[in-house]
């Protein structure tokens, strides 16, 4: 197609280059629209709350996941989760969107790094090939696996005639038997289990959950192995085995078929299961009293059997190879030299390379994926995108340089721009300057966060935003300047001989009293000091970075414990139950059962949500809305935001000294704009971290360790986070913060670098002293971008 003067012209299919949003009103955004260019890297900043993620993840990503499911049959899409369609007028100019969140990679005790990505696929068939002596097929080298034979009679028919015949099944894994595959095995403190004193009418068992009055005190009593008047220090050995051991059985209790199973198997099955960050806190702290875990004697923590460890190739078996750091894996395998499998070998090799690249290197496959921080588990999920052959997808980040020394951002930075310059549209939303500083778009959401955020207050060029009047733009080039004095400490917290995972033996004195930061390149050691030789000593507090479990039913108010005084407040000033005012109890609406809005399910189609009619989505019955207290009723105290909350339940006729508190805690941490009811589940990653710390605060402890607390929060906001620790370090608190932000640095009392490089490279003090001599001595990685950072 060409113009009369001969000059061409742009083809139509080339004239959709942007993307545009057009109306979008998911969660706070105000009916805003967007047009971002294609191909290009746009970051997204904007305060904590201002509504990024909903315009990028709930608004563009999910269209585009949910256009892209209606492209499979019904059937398929059947199996697939349903997803509503996000609330905007028009949407243009989507492509396919692949998503690199900050959700933690599943806690099962069974998921490695290996299993996690593709490399221990490969490696399988890789030793099943070569191995030698070959012990099976691919199967014989997982730990998921068990070694299974059965023999049986089968039924033939053919014909009109049948006859049984005669059919053995066998198959090979490779998992340990005596630790199924976990690599641990677990040793029952039985003290913690029951006070051998007392009978199990007395309540002898210590158990969580165990009480004599609900279905547990039913079975006991019904099952009839035991006298449940008598101290259990008198039981006979069968009564013993009955209550700790005995397998499930089938039993009959007051005419209900119920299962009676001994205590360990029970525990077994109901708290070690999970993974231990996802318990609750009682929960946890009863596993971590009454139960050991020790590597497992039979497969020495590798979770193989013999026979999967006895093949090897070129002296290396399978157990080895994932015990290897990833960037000596790597080398191993590009000097195999195999014709016969070559397509593998080049396939793991880009795996490994991946890894390597992402500066994940130190790691090793058979790392668990729950041990994995944010900012790991985000780069494990990169990986498989890196070597991609697709083009025109978009890409969308959520904070990729979470958990990132700065020297590393810089890797992430080239990582982001190659995807770009192979022609893919790169969406980032990001609050480090060094990372917005490579945008070839800036979206700056705002003004605020929460009810008074959802708007954009710039679009444009990185140097139209330094040049713009908004909280981002007037704080892109804030820099953080030394302390004058620092607080001196008088004690200090001993550590001697640390040797958890890479550390090597270290001893260290962390002061107390004081702001400690400790610092040094992601797998430096850093997490491994904490976690290993100081989280479980007395009056330690550790608030990191594990995801807060909650359903759509839970919010700021239920999670912090808000809602119980106001509850009892509600039903002390009218005469009530306090039940009466929880929606998920006595109060609920009975329509939507206290949800407030009502999910109809339409099979393979998106469910949609609908307000609930009844209550109008106040989540209570409308006899409930009648009691006030201080003037407002139930619902309209959960749709105040904390800072107004605060206001109200300061002083007048609703004072509540308790519930003030709680609000107090939360607005110091920079959650002022949350509404109480909100559900935890549309919560960004920095807002539950957040929400953990202004939780935990309240703990008595005297030492707090915080897990990079900066995470998801703009640089408009490090600096109330900085007022925040002085003032729990001035009121008598010893804090210790696991941070990469410089601006944190440059304010802390003492540092701790560890180094020198990451994994084997790492695991030693490289420098002990004040922020001044770190920048001074620039001999450390951090101290040379702290002495930039501070100029």
């Amino acid at each position: 197609m060409a113009t009369k003067k001969g000059a061409a012209t742009q083809p139509a299919a080339d004239s959709h280059d942007l993307i545009r949003v057009q109306g979008a009103r998911e969660n706070n955004l105000k009916d805003i629209s967007v047009e971002i260019p294609k191909r290009r890297l746009t970051v997204f900043t904007g305060v904590s709350g201002s509504g990024k993620s909903s315009l990028v993840f709930d608004t563009i990503a999910a269209e585009s996941q949910r256009m892209i499911n209606e492209t499979y049959s019904a059937f398929v899409q059947g199996f697939m989760p349903t997803l509503a369609r996000p609330d905007v007028d028009v949407l243009g100019g989507l492509t396919t969107a692949i998503i690199v969140d900050q959700e933690r990679m599943g806690g099962d005790p069974r998921s490695t790094v290996g299993t996690a990505t593709d490399a221990m696929a490969m490696l399988r068939i890789l030793f099943s090939r070569l191995g030698d002596p070959h012990v099976g097929p691919p199967s014989a080298f997982s730990f998921n696996v068990a070694s299974v034979t059965a023999s049986g009679a089968i039924t033939v028919k053919k014909g009109d005639k049948t006859r049984a015949e005669k059919a053995t099944f066998s198959r090979t894994g490779g998992m340990c038997e005596r630790c199924e595959g976990r690599g641990t095995i677990s040793d029952f403190d039985l003290t913690a289990l029951y006070d051998e004193e007392k009978s199990l009418s007395q309540g002898a068992l210590s158990i969580p959950g165990y009480s004599m009055e609900g279905w547990y005190g039913r079975i006991f009593s019904g099952s009839g192995y035991f006298d449940m008047d008598k101290p259990i220090k008198k039981y006979t050995k069968k009564e013993r085995h009955d209550l700790l051991y005995r397998e499930p059985t089938k039993i009959k209790v007051e005419g209900i078929n119920l299962t009676y199973s001994g205590l360990i198997p029970q525990i077994e099955k109901s708290f070690l299961s999970k993974d231990r960050e996802s318990m609750q806190p009682h929960i946890r702290a009863f596993v971590d009293r009454a139960i050991t875990f020790m590597t497992c004697p039979d497969c020495d923590g590798t979770r193989l059997n013999d026979e999967a460890r006895s093949s090897k190739i070129a002296g290396i078996s399978i157990a080895d190879a994932c015990d290897m750091q990833i960037n000596e894996l790597a080398e191993w395998v590009a000097a195999l030299d195999e014709p016969s499998v070559a397509p593998l070998l080049e396939a793991l090799r880009e795996t490994l390379d991946s890894f390597v690249e992402v500066g994940l290197g130190y790691l090793s496959l058979n790392r668990p994926s729950g041990t994995l921080s944010g900012g790991e588990a985000q780069r494990t999920k990169m990986i498989r995108h890196l070597g991609s052959a697709l083009t025109d997808v978009t890409y969308v980040f959520d904070e990729p340089t979470i958990g990132l020394h700065p020297h590393d951002i810089e890797r992430m930075n080239n990582l982001l721009l190659r995807l770009r310059d192979k022609g893919n549209t790169v969406l980032v939303v990001e609050h480090k300057p060094e990372a917005i500083a490579i945008a070839d778009h800036v979206v700056d959401l705002g003004p605020g966060a929460g009810a008074s955020g959802g708007e954009i207050v710039f679009e444009g060029s990185v140097d139209g935003l330094r040049k713009s009047d908004t909280l981002t733009g007037r704080h892109l080039d804030d820099r953080a300047s030394l302390k004058e004095s620092v607080r001196e400490s008088s004690e200090a917290l001993e550590v001697r001989g640390a040797d958890t995972h890479n550390l090597r033996d270290v001893d260290v004195d962390i002061p107390l009293g004081v702001l400690v930061v400790l610092t040094g390149v992601a797998g430096s050691g850093k997490s491994s000091l904490i976690s290993g030789s100081v989280a479980k000593r007395e009056g330690v507090v550790v608030v990191d970075q594990t995801a807060i479990r909650g359903s759509r039913r839970s919010n700021p108010a239920t999670y912090t414990g808000l809602l119980e005084p106001i509850r009892k407040a509600f039903a002390k000033a009218n005469s009530v139950k306090p039940a009466l005012f929880s929606a998920n109890s006595e109060g609920a609406c009975p329509t939507c059962k206290g949800a407030g809005v009502i999910y109809s399910d339409l099979g393979m189609m998106a469910g949609t949500a609908t307000t609930c009619e009844d209550c109008e989505g106040k989540r209570f019955q409308p006899a409930v809305l009648d009691y006030k207290f201080g003037g407002k009723d139930i619902s309209e105290v959960l749709a105040m935001p904390v800072e107004e909350a605060e206001a109200f339940f300061e002083d007048g006729e609703a004072k509540l000294p308790a519930a003030h508190k709680i609000l107090d805690r939360l607005a110091d941490v920079g959650l002022g704009y949350l509404t109480l009811g909100q559900p935890l589940t549309t919560l960004s990653g920095g807002e539950r971290q957040r929400l953990k710390l202004a939780t935990q605060m309240a703990e008595k402890g005297n030492i707090y360790i915080l897990d990079e607390p900066t995470t998801g929060l703009h640089l408009a906001d490090v600096e109330n986070l900085l007022g925040l620790l002085d003032r729990l370090v001035e009121s008598g608190k010893s804090v210790v913060v696991i941070e990469h932000h410089q601006a944190v640095m440059a304010h802390a009392d003492w540092i701790i670098d560890l180094g020198p490089g990451a994994g084997y490279d790492g695991g030693t003090i490289v420098f002990e002293g004040t922020p001044a001599d770190l920048v001074a001595d620039a001999s450390t990685l951090t101290g040379k971008h702290l002495a930039e950072y501070v100029g």
